[in-house]
Formats: structure tokens, sequence, C-alpha cells
């Protein structure tokens, strides 16, 4: 049953062994080849390997590699998993926070639930982030989090590297920390969307205007927005925002394979105007995306009463802060 399940996220994962937590908490073969890829001619431990997904990436990548656990038993599914066919990846059964390994680029991929819930405060983590910053101070080091993770809080536990987001599959996977010695002189925040294979730091420009919709807007890949790079990405696109505090971008063209909604009409948030601008449209299909207003697109769908044939769009977000702000519609086709 496991393996089964285990095919979304490793699709030649088929003879492995696996435990319910440990793939639950493993990750994406996608991510991990990427992580990977970063770290490629190196000596890597990885000293939370489980039961091996990290290490099967590592192996055809990294010069040499080790992995350990606390848990026997994911150590040995590891040896399993991974060590066949002549793999020269080292196995052990050690504490992450007790190193037995020099001159390695460490890998930590610490939990983040307890007692089947999920911790959010990373000191939390087991083995927790503070914990891990301290004892591997004078070391390479990188860290998978959970994407929600607080910037602000890991620079308060000592962290001054980068922190990369990484998206696959139209969702948020995790935030990465890359110790200085590991990530790029000037970058401190990276978003990174596998799917486009494209990679945005807080290097980059960010000059981007203020305006109306154009023809187009765009909702920023969660990779985009989680790392706060928002600005940078519509510099690089040539777009620009509907609103300084809102994420939604708009320009004449759509970057290529991004996916947007093309402005049909524009109008204010009333539920009675947007009844009859969607029954005169015949609409009987409708996604509704929404930022910076407080509004439930399924219960606000429900609320609607669609009967007709089309299928279209709504785009609800707020423009303008305090006394002048207020709450837009934009009545849009989608791309795709």
């Amino acid at each position: 049953m496991l393996r089964r399940r285990a095919k979304v996220k490793f699709p030649h994962a088929s003879r492995w062994l696996f435990t319910g937590e440990a793939l639950e908490q493993s990750t994406a073969a996608a991510v991990a080849a990427h992580r990977a890829d970063r770290l490629t001619g190196r000596a890597v431990h990885d000293v939370t390997c489980s039961v091996g997904t990290e290490l099967a990436a590592l192996r055809d990548r990294a010069d040499r590699v080790v992995g350990s656990d606390l848990d026997e038993v994911r150590v040995a599914m590891a040896r399993h998993n991974v060590g066949r066919d002549g793999s020269t990846v080292m196995l052990c059964r050690a504490d992450a926070l007790a190193p037995v390994t020099r001159d390695t680029v460490v890998v930590a991929d610490p939990a983040r639930r307890s007692g089947g819930r999920r911790t959010f405060d990373p000191r939390d983590y087991t083995p927790a982030l503070d914990e891990l910053l301290e004892v591997y101070a004078d070391r390479d080091l990188v860290v998978k989090c959970a994407p929600g993770i607080d910037f602000d809080q890991v620079r308060r536990l000592g962290f001054d590297g980068e922190i990369e987001v990484t998206s696959l599959g139209g969702g948020v996977r995790e935030a990465c920390l890359w110790s200085p010695g590991l990530g790029t002189p000037g970058v401190t925040r990276r978003a990174t969307i596998l799917d486009r294979a494209e990679e945005i730091t807080d290097a980059e420009p960010d000059d981007c205007p203020v305006a109306a919709p154009g023809r187009w807007i765009v909702d920023p890949d969660g990779a985009v927005v989680r790392a706060g790079l928002v600005r940078h990405y519509a510099a690089r696109h040539g777009l620009w925002q509907l609103d300084p505090a809102i994420a939604y971008l708009s320009g004449d063209e759509l970057p290529t394979d991004v996916r947007g909604f093309e402005v049909i009409a524009e109008f204010g948030l009333t539920e009675r105007t947007l009844r009859q601008e969607l029954s005169a449209r015949d609409v009987g299909a409708l996604e509704i995306l929404v930022r910076g207003v407080s509004v439930d697109p399924d219960e606000l769908r429900t609320r609607l009463r669609l009967r007709g044939s089309q299928r279209l769009s709504l785009v609800i977000t707020r423009i303008g802060a305090g006394s002048a702000s207020r709450s837009v519609v934009y009545l849009c086709r989608p791309s795709r």
C-alpha cells in the first residue's frame, strides 16, 4: 500500500521499503534531485536520512555520501533502498546532533510533527533548528524546513545564509536553508519553480510600477510569493502590480508557460452585480481567486447560483489602503 502511495513522489521506488510516517515526511524525488544538483561533487552527510529518499538523489551527484539516522529501522530500510547495486552510500545509526563525520556538507530534514500534529516553531523540530545551527555552526549546512516557516524567526536564531522556497506541481513544497558557504553571494532569498525550471533571487532588480490592469492578470507562483519576490518577478517579466501590497500582477503579454487571466470586465464587490454580470454571460463554472479581501470562494460560488454553460474566472482583490481602499472584482477568461 505504501509503495502505491509512494509512486506520486517516487516513480521508481517500486521495491522500496517505507513506514507511513517516513513516506509522509519524505521529499519528492524532483525536489531532492534539485537539492542534490546544488551539491554536485561535494562530500555530503545526510544526518536525518530516514529511509533514504535524499540519499538516492545524492548518490548520483555527490562525490561521497554518508547517511545516518537515530532510528535503526529506518537505517535498515535505507540500506535496502539505496545500498544495493554496488552503491557507495555509507550508512550508520547516529544522533544528528552528535557529529560523526568531518569535512562534509551536512544535510538535515528535521521532523515537523509531534504526536501526529504539525509543529510550526522550528525550535520544536526534531532535531531543533536552533540546535542544528549551533552544532554545525562551522560547517556547510543545508536544512529542509516547512514552507511556512517564519523567515524573521530563522534570522533571529542566527541563520544568515540563503532561504530557498521551492514549488512543484503548482504547490509550494519547502523552504530550504543554505548556509553562507553554499549560497550565491548577495542572495538571501530564492524562489525555485521546478515546473518551469525558473529561479529568481533578491539580488535581481525589483523596480516595477503600480498601475491599473492591462490585458492580463497574473497570479505568481506560490514560491515567488512566499519568498517575497513578487516585485523581482514582475521586473523580470515586464509586469506591474495592481497594488503595492497585493501579489497580483498585470501585463499586456503573458510570460512563457504562465497561466493568466484575460480581463473582460471590472466592477465592485456586490453579489447582486456579480449575479447579473455572470447570468448575462451564461456562466455556469467559476474559478474564484482572492487576495486581500475576506471572501470564501466556495461559499460565494454557492450563493451566486450559477446555471450557465460558460467557464470564466473572478479575481477579487483590494486596491488602495486605509479609507481609500476598495474591493474590486475582475471578470476574466483563463488562458488555459
